[in-house]
């Protein structure tokens, strides 16, 4: 069964999830280059979601790739010409988040039912919604970017497994640990400044 599974991953899925990997653990570290391996990553993913027909996955990994593009340059430079620092949500960005994952979500449904021949119209549209409002919090560098992308990733699992993308679904695996990781990581950032100002 394994040796099955390690033949049938092509060599799109194991450089995308190679990147990735490298992409995740340094967003966890709070280092910006992470964007780099990002662009990579996705740029490989986008070809294995569309010979998937994961259709609402490769429209996410093209939100992805401007994202990375859109999120390294905020993270090196943002409005000061200097790093922005990680920080919390405020209520204006927590409502943005939620009419993203509403939006995205229709909008991919809607889509999938009506024009694609997918198998997987609500499970792909979920997991896309909670991942592209984690991404643009991940941009702003906003700590709850780590929540729901782990909702996505624990959505995205079985789907990915359904579809027989078991490498991805390992990946994603790793990701949910990395983020709950990330998580901490970041509150830590957070709780060292605050402390420092107090």
């Amino acid at each position: 069964m394994m040796q099955e599974i390690l033949q049938q991953t092509t060599w799109p899925e194991w450089l995308g999830v190679f990147f990735s990997i490298f992409q995740v653990l340094l967003a966890r570290k709070n280092n910006s280059n992470n964007y780099l391996f990002g662009i990579a990553g996705v740029s490989l993913t986008l070809y294995v979601m569309i010979t998937s027909k994961l259709y609402a996955e490769f429209t996410l990994n093209l939100y992805y790739l401007i994202m990375s593009i859109y999120g390294w340059l905020y993270w090196k430079f943002g409005k000061r010409k200097s790093e922005t620092a990680i920080s919390e949500t405020t209520k204006q960005e927590k409502l943005i988040t939620a009419g993203i994952v509403t939006g995205t979500f229709s909008l991919f449904w809607f889509f999938l039912t009506h024009f694609t021949d997918s198998d997987v119209p609500i499970w792909d549209s979920l997991v896309s919604a909670f991942a592209w409002a984690g991404m643009w919090l991940m941009a702003r560098r906003k700590i709850e970017n780590w929540i729901l992308l782990n909702v996505s990733n624990i959505i995205a699992i079985p789907l990915l497994i359904h579809k027989d993308l078991y490498l991805y679904a390992v990946l994603t695996a790793f990701l949910f640990i990395v983020a709950i990781s990330g998580y901490l990581e970041w509150r830590k950032i957070i709780n060292k400044k605050e402390n420092a100002y107090a």
